[in-house]
């Protein structure tokens, strides 16, 4: 029987099947329910009612929509200085205590590391982490040890050099947090893009008269750069008749790349309500996570993408702002797409009908009647978080001495009382 059990195991295609649920990949145009199989960890098919019994193990998940691992390209995980009140310290988030549980399979680290400490980020956080970590290296030498830090120590040629080194990680360069009333953070962050040939993210960080958003966005960003924090407070939307200004579309034309970046402070619902209703939607959904945000108006990437949703961004484009965009944006396009062959990065996630309060960053709300929600995640074909024990048995099913280590642990009764 142990022969027979074998052969059959081995006969099997796939390690693991998802059965029955809808699924949303946008870089393939795929919306149907379909089942995904998976093998090695990459996806070995999708396709409309694969056999069971080809799958060593296999998940019902109807009702789910299963789609690419999501990918947030705005967190921070450096999280291993010890330094208080700092991004690149306690600020930053554990990255697997976090991700896998809101369905996240790929964050990208928005410079909380600098030139000058990038490589301790790699050693202590990117190389230990189960989740993909990639990172922008900030233009400021110390990176967002706080904001002092980021207004000087700029050198363009030490971040290309380090960008090229690491180039298995390194997606792009950040600006951030930049008080004084000139350009030179976000020239030098161009500087080394330029040389490294990779995008940079800009957190505008203080609004001024002399370098207006709309220069940002129209004259200085290339095709291809992320502002992020697109629905901060500070950030011009709408005239006096309610009309979005068209800076904003003539800046999507040049391919400026909008991403939300909701954050602590950075998201306010009389930017974002107006902007998606009138058609203008995030080119890639992120939260700006950290321990702040995280416990606040932001919560969480499935929770930032319902707010979308709710506001009126259609369901397909809020998956595909977080799966194949953030992609694309990063080069990264191996990732965000269910393609055999593709890494097995997946995530499942709920569709929660009823009456639904967001909050944004200063305590304004809205209702909507959908939540999302992670029920599943797979990252590189190895389940990682299962909300619901898809999969499971009643425990008054199993063998009456489940649970205990054979020939490890010693079963010592007590005594009958007298």
């Amino acid at each position: 029987m142990a022969l027979a059990l074998a052969a059959a195991l081995a006969a099997q295609d796939y390690d693991l099947l998802l059965k029955g649920g809808r699924v949303i990949d946008p870089k393939n145009a795929i919306d149907a329910t379909m089942d995904v199989a998976v093998r090695q960890g990459v996806i070995a098919a999708v396709a409309g009612n694969i056999d069971p019994a080809r799958a060593r193990e296999t998940l019902r998940v109807d009702g789910l929509l299963i789609t690419p691992g999501l990918i947030d390209i705005h967190v921070h995980v450096f999280h291993t200085t010890g330094i208080q009140d700092a991004w690149a310290g306690d600020n930053s988030v554990q990255p697997d205590a976090f991700s896998f549980r809101t369905g996240v399979t790929t964050m990208v680290d928005a410079g909380s590391a600098g030139w000058r400490n990038f490589e301790t980020f790699r050693h202590t956080v990117i190389d230990r982490a189960a989740t993909r970590v990639l990172a922008l290296i900030n233009i400021a030498g110390l990176g967002m040890v706080s904001d002092i830090t980021e207004q000087s120590d700029f050198d363009s040629g030490a971040v290309a050099r380090l960008a090229r080194k690491h180039s298995d990680v390194v997606v792009g360069v950040k600006s951030a947090h930049y008080r004084l009333p000139d350009w030179k953070s976000v020239d030098a962050a161009l500087d080394a893009g330029r040389q490294a040939s990779i995008p940079i993210m800009v957190d505008f960080g203080y609004f001024l008269p002399e370098r207006p958003y709309w220069r940002l966005v129209t004259e200085r960003l290339r095709p291809g750069d992320i502002t992020t924090h697109m629905f901060r407070g500070s950030v011009p939307y709408v005239d006096g008749a309610g009309k979005l200004y068209p800076y904003l579309a003539e800046a999507r034309r040049r391919g400026v790349i909008f991403d939300v970046g909701h954050g602590g402070g950075s998201f306010v619902m009389r930017n974002a309500v107006p902007a998606i209703s009138q058609g203008f939607y995030p080119d890639t959904i992120s939260t700006d996570l950290h321990n702040g945000s995280m416990n606040a108006g932001m919560q969480d990437l499935p929770t930032t993408m319902s707010k979308c949703l709710v506001m009126g961004m259609p369901l397909s484009e809020v998956i595909r702002a977080s799966t194949w965009r953030p992609a694309q944006v990063i080069h990264r396009e191996q990732l965000g797409h269910l393609s055999v062959g593709a890494v097995a990065d997946i995530t499942a996630l709920k569709v929660n009908e009823g009456e639904f309060k967001y909050a944004d960053a200063y305590g304004a709300r809205i209702t909507g009647k959908q939540r999302l929600s992670a029920e599943l995640t797979v990252r590189a074909g190895r389940l990682v978080w299962n909300a619901n024990s898809l999969g499971g048995q009643d425990w008054r099913k199993l063998a009456p001495d489940y649970g205990i280590r054979k020939g490890v642990d010693q079963i010592v009764p007590p005594p009958a009382r007298p």
